[in-house]
């Protein structure tokens, strides 16, 4: 008898069956917006009570700690989970917010401490810049957006208008707009819970909730 194993010489040809890929299971099994979706919500929740003037403008960092510790780094989380999962468009999505909560922060820490050596007379600038950025990005992600149910583009059409009416608040120094913009930020978190629902009642078994048809096929 040859001592050669299967394994050193594997048979050219296999006459075993293919067993079907195990379903996903663990942590490569569920869906990244049930975390994700609150994440954003509660930053924005605080951002939106910043610019209405519920928190007054000298106290405008007490947004920080859950943009930071709830919005920044629960959205990291969320986009790694959906690269794990493979879902591209989810993981495209979540980044950005993730980079929107952060870059927020980093701005906003930059300002208070100097850390970047912006001048007194450019921080209007410095804003402004951040706020276009921004706005690009997510103007973007709207039109990107129109072969998805069309909750998902209303959610980022609040986003683009708050984002613009900031910018203009900013760039005139006018209250009116930047509370008008946070009006539209707390549009975009009611849209965003209602999302949360859908995706919290279809993972504990229930009936999700109607998310409308694409706008574009």
């Amino acid at each position: 008898m040859s001592s050669t194993s299967v394994i050193d010489n594997p048979p050219l040809v296999s006459t075993a069956p293919i067993a079907p890929p195990a379903p996903l299971s663990g942590p490569l099994a569920g869906a990244p917006g049930i975390v994700g979706i609150p994440m954003a919500v509660a930053g924005a929740f605080g951002l939106g009570l910043v610019n209405t003037g519920f928190v007054p403008a000298s106290a405008a960092a007490a947004a920080l700690p859950t943009v930071i510790a709830a919005s920044a780094v629960g959205l990291l989380l969320t986009t790694v989970w959906a690269c794990a999962l493979g879902q591209n468009a989810s993981a495209g999505i979540f980044v950005l917010f993730f980079g929107f909560f952060a870059t927020y922060a980093a701005l906003s820490l930059g300002l208070i401490n100097g850390w970047y050596g912006i001048p007194s007379d450019q921080v209007v600038n410095a804003q402004a810049l951040w706020l276009t950025c921004w706005l690009v990005i997510f103007v973007m992600l709207t039109l990107v957006t129109l072969r998805l149910p069309w909750s998902s583009t209303l959610m980022l059409v609040f986003v683009d208008i708050a984002l613009v009416l900031l910018l203009m608040g900013t760039l005139q120094n006018n209250t009116a707009m930047t509370n008008l913009g946070g009006w539209f930020t707390f549009a975009f978190v009611a849209v965003a819970v209602y999302l949360y629902v859908d995706v919290m009642w279809s993972q504990t078994g229930g009936r999700g909730l109607p998310q409308g048809r694409p706008l574009v096929r």
